[in-house]
């Protein structure tokens, strides 16, 4: 039988994205394992080396030189990807995959505090636009790689392939899903997952070891309470970003904005005499799901973390966000009468929905992370959160949405 020359486009369709897919999830795995044994070799060499600590001032000088020269518009981060997401115009510049990449491990290396989704995503975002060279994709098609490439990203550095796809399609716009998308985007996040696996690179595990009490009406309420909470910290993680971020534009030469941050962070550290607020915090995190965490550990963390990437270090946030909800969470223990583990868990993925403004996505890790049982629970939290954490996140590139309409209706 003839083959039709609809059969023979469908064809060509078919292929251009199962090869896109395929080479965007592969390639982004793994420079993702790359970066996540890279990650772990800085941090146990800072750990055995604290003095390395000094060097902040000039790791923030070498990173804002980089991007100085061959950086911009990559500077914006991830809120350009967002960008041209919205408003195409070119493409995403393949040099902020290393430049963010080793921008971050420097940071990590010398003792910064920031996370690493932001840098796997914009790898993924960078690493995907480039199929623009061999491929002929129109505006729609574009807005799929962007998100492929962002769900690549965030799967493979944490794990959970299923909050990838929808992280990936759910922060490029508030609460306006694009289904279109949603195939090619858990096959990449599916594909990206197993090729980092591929490289032996574990993932951290964060287990619940209370028991998960009943959904009673009690309860429900103590996870509204929680979930308020979570969502004001949310919002004062994004106030500080901002101010912060104010702050250091005031410094007219754009190169001293990390050199004198670098310093401050010095002699603030210096003055902590503990290591347990800086780089990932990941041993802070797994110990607020067993021991009740001090109160102030998660404002800390907020504060330091804020401070280190507005004033030009590179990073993510989200990780420090898993750090602040945790201990919160953890914390929180002492007035709410939930279990620590849950309560931990609760705020892990809170705050991240709130500043994020990505319930849906926080829900979905929130199930790959700790399982089905305490899920009614994290979902109550997340939404919370979301509603509670003011009219934008950290992504100020965020356009639309539920909550954009509900707050106008509010007049706030």
């Amino acid at each position: 039988m003839a083959i039709t020359h609809s059969n023979q486009s469908n064809l060509h369709f078919f292929l251009k994205w199962l090869i896109s897919c395929s080479a965007i999830g592969f390639t982004v795995g793994s420079i993702c394992a790359f970066f996540l044994f890279s990650l772990n070799w800085v941090t146990q060499y800072r750990e055995a080396h604290p003095w390395i600590i000094y060097g902040l001032p000039l790791a923030g000088f070498a990173i804002a030189l980089s991007y100085k020269y061959w950086g911009n518009p990559s500077s914006k981060g991830n809120n350009l990807l967002i960008e041209e997401y919205l408003h195409p115009q070119r493409r995403i510049p393949l040099i902020m995959a290393p430049l963010v990449l080793f921008g971050t491990l420097l940071t990590h290396l010398f003792g910064g505090s920031a996370g690493r989704e932001g840098t796997a995503v914009q790898i993924g975002g960078a690493v995907s636009d480039q199929l623009n060279r061999w491929f002929d994709f129109d505006k729609t098609e574009r807005r799929i790689l962007i998100s492929i490439g962002i769900t690549a990203g965030f799967a493979a550095v944490f794990g959970t392939p299923l909050a990838g796809t929808i992280f990936g399609l759910e922060v490029l716009l508030i609460g306006k899903k694009r289904y279109f998308g949603i195939l090619p985007c858990l096959f990449t996040a599916y594909f990206a997952n197993f090729s980092c696996q591929l490289w032996n690179i574990p993932h951290t595990h964060y287990p619940i070891h209370d028991v998960i009490p009943m959904l009673s009406l009690t309860n429900i309420g103590f996870s509204l309470a929680a979930g308020i909470l979570f969502g004001i910290t949310a919002w004062l993680f994004t106030f500080a970003s901002d101010f912060f971020s104010l702050q250091f534009k005031r410094i007219k030469y754009p190169l001293l904005r990390p050199v004198i941050g670098g310093i401050i962070l010095v002699l603030i550290i210096t003055l902590f005499h503990s290591s347990n607020y800086i780089g990932l915090g990941i041993p802070m995190i797994q110990n607020a799901f067993v021991d009740q965490s001090n109160y102030y550990d998660f404002i800390i963390k907020l504060l330091l973390t804020t401070f280190t990437l507005s004033a030009g270090f590179k990073g993510g946030e989200v990780t420090p966000l898993f750090f602040i909800g945790a201990t919160l969470g953890s914390a929180l223990s002492t007035v709410i009468p939930l279990p620590i583990s849950l309560l931990a868990a609760m705020g892990f993925v809170a705050v991240f929905s709130g500043a994020t403004n990505t319930p849906l996505a926080c829900i979905v890790m929130g199930y790959e992370l700790f399982g089905i049982q305490p899920i009614l629970f994290i979902a109550i939290a997340c939404i919370v959160a979301f509603l509670f954490s003011g009219k934008k996140g950290i992504y100020i590139a965020q356009k639309g949405g539920l909550k954009e309409k509900l707050y106008r209706r509010l007049n706030l």
